[in-house]
Parts: structure tokens; C-alpha cells; sequence
């Protein structure tokens, strides 16, 4: 850090506040003031921030000055900590999305002291819309990025055996977006409750800029020296699918086969152990590599793990529902039976026989139509509502395809939907928000 003292650094900002105003380049901003100014870290640009704030400036101009200094942040630590990560590397991706998150963050700072710090009534009204605007958007963007970290991530830590960083981080991650649901979910009534939510906010954008450190200088450099090329190939494809927050503009491939967290081999080289964050290390304590073997002698394996057949069975009769699978034919190959609800009648006779004969001459037409409306791709799934006796059934017939989108065959899912519509109040009063 500089030793430059807290006056020095507000009288920095203020300077390139006003280079700024005057027209002046960012980019020759950012040249200009590289050393000292990369060095600032958030936690003291936010004591600058609600200094310049009380002076009277606004937060839209204290803004104009965070992209420059979360860019030499990141470049700062990313020298530091993080050699050589290229562009289109997960890693990458994840480091920039901590630039938007610290962005977040300062935005969120300066906005909740622009509420604390000013006595009209409309100003802390329109200012307290602005930070809500940015925890919605804090929401979602945060909890997508700390999603690639926990599904992602963490189970190859674990795999070595580092458990501690990972539950620790986790602990962390879940606190902030409890904090945020939980200063969404209280509507300030008047002056000092807007205050009192300024300030949860102020405590929150904290929490946020720690765990950013925490991921930069402690689990990322951690990942860069631990996992090979394939380990982070599988994360990539992953992360694709979970989504990032940033425009994925180069792509990155290593050239080799994906690998799992079940396929490593969860012993620490020597040389690697010694490269870790000190840290990373103080939090270890001792490593049990976890080298279980999921995979056992008679499984089936499915694209996203592992079963035996009797697994699958047993899984199966313990949904909440009962499915009927008939393939491209139209001729019934699977059902089966949920220990939890019932469903249609049938029996193993039904095997073989053809879908419309499953059901009352008077319907057979109808099934035939809806099923050629999913052959035909018209649409994905039709739904149907009926009862059984007193009960309310709801039927879901669906069209299972491959991934080229050729048809295999009609999938019916039956689901009793009793309890749901006739006693909402109590379902509703069963709902608990994870």
C-alpha cells in the first residue's frame, strides 16, 4: 500500500476529479496516476468517497473516478498474485467480474452516503432508489458469480482435501445475499429508517470488497497454481452454462478432455503446496485427499453421473410423480410406480403396446394429435389438468429428443397436485427461502 496518509489520497481523487471535469483523457489519467492510485484499496477509496460526498460533490462525478481505479486495481493485483492467465481463461472471466463487483460496491458506498448525509427529504428518497436499483442488480450479478465458485471451484479443493477455505468462503458468500434480501425486504418509513438501511448498506459494501480481496489474493492464485488444463476446461464449459456477468469475447480452449473433481487425484504435489498463498496454507491444517471412487463395477453412465439399476429403480419410485416413456413408434418401453403418490393405473402388460391404446377409445385420437404436434416440434410439451376421484392430476406430455433434435420418443409425467390447489395457505406457509 502507499504510505501516502487518508488527506493526501482525498486530495488525489479530488485532483483527478478535476482533470476530469476540465475534459482531461482517462486513459492519460490512469498513466498519470498509476502508481499511487493502484495501490488505493477499496476500503480506503470509500473513506475518500463519503469524505468528497460531504464536501458536497455528487456521487455521479465520484463515479467517473472508480473505472479508473478498479482498472489499475485489478491490474495491481492481477501482477501481484496472478501471472500469466490468459484471455478467454475462466479465471479470466471470474477476475472481471470482481472489477464489476467492486464497481458495485463503490457505487453502492457512495450512494447509501449520499443518503446519510443529506437532510432533504426528497434527495434521501431519490438517492435510497438508487441503492435498491444497484442491490437488485448487486443480487443478481453477485449470487451468478459466487455460483461458479461454490458448483464449480470449490469441489476441486475439496477433492485435495482443502475443505476449511472452501466452507469458510461459502459462509461468506451466503451472508452477503442473505444481507441484501434481507435490507430489500425492510421499506424505510421515514428519515431514520432510510439511514439505519444506508448504513446496513455501508457494512454490506464492505463485507462485498473483503470477499473480493479474499477471492483475488487468496482462492484465485490458489486455483492458478493447483488445477491443470482440463480441470479448468470442465469449468469453463460449465461456467458457459451457468452464465457470466461479463461478455465472454475470446474463447479458450487447452486442447484437452474436461476433467472432473471425481477424476482427480486429490494429492498435493510437493512443489505446488509450496507455491500456495500463506493463507491458503494457515487455513489448511492437515490434507486428507478425498479419492473416493464414485464410479463403481455395474453403473450406467449418464451425462451427469453415475447409477446402477437398481438405483434407478429405487429413484424412480421415489419421485412425487409417475412417468410413462414411449419411443419414436409410439410404443410403451418404460413406466413407473412412485411409493409417494399414485397415479394412472398400469401394469407390466402395457410394455410393447401402442400409447393411444393406454388410454379410453374416446381419447385415442386426441393422444395421437398432441403427440404429432411434439413430433412436429410445434411445441415442446402439452399440458393437460384432470381428476382421479377426488383428487386434481396434473399430465405433462413432453417430447424427449437428442441433442441434434431428433425425436426419441413421448415422455407422459403425472403429478397429483392435490394439496397444492386446494390448501395454498398451508404450502405457503411451508416455504422457506434457501
Amino acid at each position: 500500500m502507499s504510505t501516502m496518509n487518508v488527506s493526501n489520497k482525498i486530495e488525489l481523487v479530488r485532483n483527478i476529479l478535476k482533470d476530469i471535469t476540465r475534459g482531461a483523457d482517462p486513459g492519460e489519467l490512469k498513466e498519470k496516476y498509476r502508481d499511487v492510485l493502484a495501490k488505493i484499496s477499496p476500503f480506503e477509496i470509500a473513506v475518500i468517497e463519503q469524505q468528497l460526498i460531504r464536501e458536497g460533490i455528487k456521487p455521479e462525478e465520484i463515479l467517473r473516478v472508480c473505472d479508473i481505479h478498479v482498472d489499475l486495481f485489478r491490474e495491481y493485483l492481477k501482477g501481484v498474485e496472478l501471472r500469466g492467465v490468459p484471455e478467454g481463461h475462466p479465471l479470466y472471466y471470474l477476475l472481471r467480474e470482481n472489477d464489476e463487483i467492486i464497481k458495485l460496491a463503490e457505487a453502492l458506498t457512495l450512494y447509501a452516503n449520499a443518503v446519510i448525509n443529506t437532510t432533504d427529504p426528497e434527495s434521501k428518497k431519490r438517492n435510497y432508489q438508487l441503492v435498491k436499483d444497484l442491490l437488485y442488480k448487486a443480487k443478481s450479478e453477485i449470487r451468478k458469480h459466487y455460483r461458479k465458485n461454490q458448483m464449480l471451484i470449490f469441489p476441486y479443493l475439496e477433492r485435495r482435501g482443502i475443505e476449511a477455505v472452501p466452507r469458510v468462503l461459502w459462509g461468506k458468500e451466503d451472508e452477503i445475499i442473505v444481507s441484501i434480501r434481507k435490507i430489500l425486504g425492510k421499506e424505510p418509513g421515514g428519515t431514520g429508517e432510510y439511514d439505519e438501511n444506508a448504513r446496513k448498506v455501508l457494512d454490506l459494501a464492505n463485507k462485498i470488497m473483503d470477499l473480493v480481496f479474499r477471492e483475488n489474493k487468496i482462492l484465485y492464485p490458489a486455483v492458478w497454481i493447483l488445477l491443470t488444463p482440463g480441470e479448468w476446461k470442465a469449468i469453463h464449459e460449465l461456467a458457459k452454462e451457468l452464465g457470466y456477468n461479463v461478455p465472454v469475447e475470446k474463447e479458450w480452449d487447452p486442447g484437452v478432455e474436461p476433467v472432473y473433481p471425481y477424476m482427480v487425484d486429490g494429492t498435493i504435489p510437493r512443489d505446488k503446496l509450496e507455491k500456495l498463498p500463506g493463507e491458503i496454507k494457515k487455513a489448511m491444517g492437515e490434507i486428507k485427499p478425498d479419492n473416493y471412487e464414485i464410479r463403481k463395477p455395474g453403473d450406467v453412465e449418464l451425462e451427469t453421473g453415475f447409477m446402477n439399476p437398481v438405483e434407478i429403480e429405487e429413484v424412480f419410485r421415489s419421485l412425487p410423480l409417475e412417468i410413462t416413456f414411449a419411443d419414436e413408434n409410439d410404443r410403451v418401453r418404460f413406466f413407473t410406480k412412485s411409493k409417494l403418490t399414485g397415479g394412472f393405473p398400469r401394469s407390466k402388460t402395457i410394455i410393447g403396446r401402442k400409447l393411444e391404446y393406454c388410454h379410453p377409445p374416446r381419447l385415442e385420437g386426441y393422444v395421437k394429435f398432441n403427440v404429432k404436434l411434439l413430433k412436429e416440434g410445434k411445441y415442446p410439451y402439452r399440458e393437460f389438468w384432470t381428476r382421479m376421484g377426488d383428487r386434481i392430476i396434473r399430465v405433462l406430455v413432453v417430447g424427449v429428443r437428442d441433442k441434434e433434435g431428433k425425436y426419441l420418443g413421448t415422455l407422459e409425467i403425472v403429478e397429483d397436485f392435490t394439496d397444492m390447489i386446494k390448501n395454498p395457505g398451508e404450502v405457503l406457509k411451508k416455504i422457506v427461502v434457501l
